[in-house]
């Protein structure tokens, strides 16, 4: 049994098919000592055709040459199972031949995924197989089947090459026959030309597809009935040459050609074609036809309707397709063409030009590209394509390389340009970035300079932070390539890793830190001073050329010019900026009367300085004064307009002077300036008491006034001219503002752009405010400092920020309690001294500050005793607990109190020394009806303690009065 299989391994693996079947049913009947066996393939409907028989005679092969595959027989059976059958010899006779032996073994041959025909075996005497018998034929198919895989195609006899018209002519000459298969049924219609070409005589013909299977040549059946069932299922043209046998017996060649038609559900109906002899002598093939047909270049002829009459073998290796299955097809309905781009209507209209044209054409499929050349004839046309891809490849890469030249050239000129207006550092390596990485095709730039033995980065492009951070500030060490090529002032390339690390081994680990193949270390030199290195990498492995080094060396003294110019104005900006922060309050106050949070944001680099601020100014009587501001124009003279306005603001504001005649100092104040000094100012008085915060504007945005409701409001609109324009008096706006209201101060840079005006920015401004409110609780100083951060985030673009500065103050205002205010309206006669020092030692008894009280009345005394002799009525007395202890005296006249140096022998002048010693704070303000003075007290500590401004109340006293710190001074009051 093994040395069978191992014989039939032998056998060549290009025998026909027949010859396959013979040796198969010999070694299967002299295995099991059959008396025949049989080879049948499957056929078109539910038919098997016989296609080779050994050891039958004719009278019981004519039964099978065709058999139902749906029928009970031993060949139908095995082809709808997965292994053997046996079909045992029936007990009794049965209508048709009778067989011989003891039974019948069938087993199906597979192609692929189904069965494609059956092996079977005629037993004799020694009955069904045993089971080594049944692993010996399944050994046998799975022979048969890998030796059908391996068989020769039929192709028919060879064709000479022919033209279009002398192709028709042949057709005409020789026997054509059409038929018709109708799929479903079986039948088959042959007109006369069909039965003469198939040598069939009339009365033989049975009308049905078996009829044609019976004439085909059993090695050709099985491929032919494969072509029909692909193009059936392909939608193709079914194309095929098979031999017949004729009715001497010899076999001939033909060809058919047909397609099938479908119903509205898509499935086959039937197939219609025609059928001609192709026999011819092999010889007919020339000289040329062998030469064109092996040409490296592809060869196509076409008739004059573009069907294809000859493809030589790289045409059919770029068409995908044989020359069989070409031939006569139209060449725009093959896929291969039609995905060429535009190649139908740019071969049709060089043919309409009659005569030779040739052009490029790109094959999306495989990016290929290939020159066809299309030649014009007396009965069609040819085609010559090309393979030109390396070509055109080598010809772009000369110009890419002739065109990067012209292009590094031109980025040079555009880096020298820009360098030419870099201000600052940073300007200079994004335009060593944008100009020089991309021409050299580097990936990163480093520019460190050289500060005290160190090396500082001025700013880099395409390195990771941590790598920058680790080689910033690092020393002179001998090995640095930066160093080293500081100190020779010459560049030093490197072009791999390799290379690095054997200039610098301790440089080792730094590529793949930093991400980097290759490098060159260019240093800047300018005025005859090496000052830093301007490091160029890239991303991969690079040589550059002699040429590339000369440039980037070039370069490099561009780019030290330029820094060495941009670092004095680095350090003029950096001067500008602290001198501008300085001006600036360095911290906001802590006061009752509200809780603010600022911010101040200059405009971007290369911007000069400009003056906006703010500020926040405590006053007496629980009032604060809010401020802010902004100097027209950028620049030192504007910074320090900025000061002076500041510091003339808080003057004016420490005199308690009102809100109306501070802006018109400070008027004055800009307007001696010169022509063209301009301020923009809002100046918010709010006082803690009445809940009232009075508002002067020039020429300034209003404020918005976010309600506890969460509304948001802004005042008036119309302001007064800007400071250096106006004309006084400026208009003063009370607003009554509810407790916990939050007041918002702003200048324009923070809501006005080029592309957004000022009723929009407000309005975003309002909407973001609302949001933040709905959103939680603004009362702390870390809640108004975060939105401060909101605020200023969304409303500052970085185009904004550039283009001008922006200040901004957020403050929540709060209410003196009423239960901490206290108000009395006192005698305009001597009698006022006691009065009030009742109602002080009362109230600070109700607030529990007894500790306050013989200072407090001490003072008081002082001071109603003064507006009894000095001034006039009507006299009121207030006192305010907040952070503080305020005592108020209000009275009807102008006339402002002075201190002054008293001698030994003036019997006055010493209250006020008094009052300075005795209060942490004193001062007078002007009323509506006259004037108020005032002073403060600071609180008992946490351990219940008074902090002395001046030491004991009582010896005070008795010092500024004159007299002995040993006499009874209550005699004096």
């Amino acid at each position: 049994m093994n040395a069978r299989l191992a014989l039939l391994s032998t056998v060549a693996p290009g025998v026909t098919e027949s010859e396959v079947f013979r040796l198969a049913l010999q070694h299967a009947m002299g295995e099991l000592g059959a008396l025949g066996a049989a080879m049948h393939l499957r056929g078109p409907m539910s038919a098997l055709r016989l296609v080779s028989a050994v050891g039958l005679p004719p009278a019981l092969t004519r039964s099978w040459e065709i058999v139902d595959q749906e029928g009970p027989s031993a060949p139908a059976r095995a082809l709808r199972g997965s292994t053997g059958v046996w079909v045992p010899r029936p007990a009794r006779p049965v209508p048709g031949p009778v067989w011989p032996g003891t039974g019948l073994a069938a087993l199906p041959v597979v192609s692929g995924p189904r069965s494609i025909g059956a092996l079977t075996v005629l037993a004799g005497e020694r009955g069904e197989p045993t089971p080594e018998h049944w692993e010996f034929l399944r050994a046998l198919v799975a022979w048969t089947e890998d030796r059908m895989a391996r068989a020769p195609r039929p192709s028919g006899p060879a064709q000479p090459q022919r033209s279009g018209e002398r192709l028709r002519q042949a057709l005409k000459e020789v026997r054509v026959g059409s038929w018709d298969w109708d799929i479903r049924s079986g039948d088959l219609v042959w007109d006369e030309a069909a039965l003469e070409l198939y040598g069939t005589r009339p009365a033989e013909f049975t009308g049905k597809i078996d009829s044609w299977m019976r004439i085909v040549h059993p090695d050709d059946l099985a491929p032919t009935l494969a072509a029909a069932q692909r193009a059936i299922l392909d939608r193709s043209v079914y194309e095929a040459a098979y031999r017949v046998r004729r009715p001497d017996g010899s076999y001939g060649w033909t060809h058919a050609r047909g397609r099938a038609t479908y119903d509205a559900r898509g499935e086959a109906l039937r197939m219609i074609g025609v059928g001609w002899e192709s026999d011819e002598s092999r010889s007919a093939r020339d000289t040329l036809g062998r030469a064109l047909r092996h040409m490296s270049d592809g060869f196509l002829a076409v008739d004059d309707e573009w069907r294809i009459t000859f493809a030589n073998l790289e045409a059919e290796r770029f068409l995908g397709f044989s020359e069989e299955e070409l031939f006569g097809r139209l060449l725009w309905d093959i896929p291969a063409a039609r995905q060429v781009p535009e190649l139908e209507v740019r071969c049709r209209a060089a043919a309409a030009e009659e005569k030779p044209a040739g052009f490029d054409v790109r094959v999306p499929a495989c990016g290929c590209r290939y020159h066809l050349r299309l030649v014009p004839g007396p009965d069609g046309r040819t085609l010559y394509f090309t393979d030109v891809t390396e070509n055109r490849r080598l010809a772009e890469s000369r110009q890419s390389v002739e065109r990067a030249a012209a292009e590094r050239s031109a980025r040079i000129a555009e880096l020298a340009a820009e360098l030419a207006k870099a201000t600052t550092s940073q300007d200079v390596v994004d335009a060593v970035a944008r100009r020089v990485l991309p021409p050299f095709a580097a990936a990163g730039v480093l520019v460190q300079v050289t500060e005290q033995e160190r090396l500082h980065s001025v700013g880099a492009v395409g390195y990771p932070e941590d790598f920058l951070e680790l080689i910033d500030g690092r020393r002179r060490l001998s090995g640095d390539p930066s160093w080293d090529a500081i100190r020779s002032g010459a560049p030093l390339f490197f072009s791999s890793p390799q290379e690095l690390a054997a200039h610098s081994p301790w440089l080792a680990g730094m590529p793949e830190r930093a991400g980097k193949q290759a490098w060159a270390f260019l240093p800047l030199t300018a005025s005859g001073h090496t000052f830093g290195v301007c490091v160029v990498a890239f991303d991969r492995l690079r040589l550059l050329t002699a040429e590339e080094r000369a440039l980037l060396t070039t370069i490099s003294a561009l780019v030290a010019q330029s820094l060495e110019r941009a670092r004095l104005y680095d350090a003029e900006y950096t001067r500008s900026r602290e001198l501008q922060r300085s001006l600036l309050p360095q911290a906001l106050p802590d006061l009752a009367a509200c809780t603010a949070a600022a911010r101040y944001l200059p405009a971007g680099q290369g911007a000069d300085v400009g003056g906006d601020w703010y500020d926040i100014i405590p006053l007496s009587g629980g009032r604060v004064a809010l401020v802010a501001g902004d100097v027209m124009g950028h620049g030192l003279p504007e910074a320090a307009t900025m000061g002076r306005l500041r510091t003339a603001v808080h003057t004016l504001a420490d005199l308690e002077l009102p809100p109306g005649e501070i802006m018109g100092h400070l008027n004055d104040i800009v307007g001696a300036m010169g022509e063209g000094s301009y301020a923009t100012c809002l100046y918010a008085l709010y006082d803690s008491t009445t809940r009232v915060c009075s508002l002067v504007r020039a020429g300034h945005p209003p404020p918005a006034l976010v309600r506890p409701d969460g509304s948001v409001y802004f005042p008036d609109r119309d302001a007064d001219p800007p400071l250096g324009a106006a004309e006084p008096p400026f208009e003063t706006v009370e607003l009554e503002v509810p407790e916990g209201s939050l007041l918002v101060l702003y200048t324009d840079g923070l809501v006005e752009s080029a592309k957004r005006d000022i009723d929009e920015g407000t309005a975003e401004l309002a909407r973001l405010l609302s949001a933040a409110h709905a959103r939680g609780a603004l009362d702390t100083a870390a809640e108004l400092e975060h939105l401060c951060d909101t605020l200023t985030a969304a409303l500052l673009t970085a185009e904004q920020r550039a283009a001008d500065d922006a200040a901004l103050l957020v403050a929540r205002l709060h209410a003196l309690p009423t239960g901490r205010l206290a108000s009395w309206p006192l005698p305009d006669d001597p009698r006022a001294a006691g009065h009030a020092r009742r109602h002080v030692r009362e109230q600070l008894a109700l607030w529990d500050l007894n500790q306050l009280a013989p200072t407090a009345e001490l003072l008081v005394s002082e001071l109603v005793g003064n507006v009894v002799r000095h001034a006039r009525g009507p006299v009121r007395l207030r006192l305010l607990y907040g952070s503080e202890l305020i005592c108020e005296v209000y009275d009807g006249s102008q006339a402002m109190p002075r201190i002054r140096r008293a001698t030994e022998t003036d019997e006055g002048g010493r209250g006020l020394q008094l009052i300075t010693a005795l209060s942490g704070r004193w001062g007078a303000r002007y009323t509506a009806h006259g004037k108020c003075i005032w002073t403060e007290q600071p609180l008992p500590g946490p351990d219940g303690g008074v902090e002395e401004s001046a030491g004991d109340p009582e010896l005070m006293f008795l010092k500024a009065s004159g007299f002995d710190a040993d006499e009874d001074w209550s005699t004096l009051l």
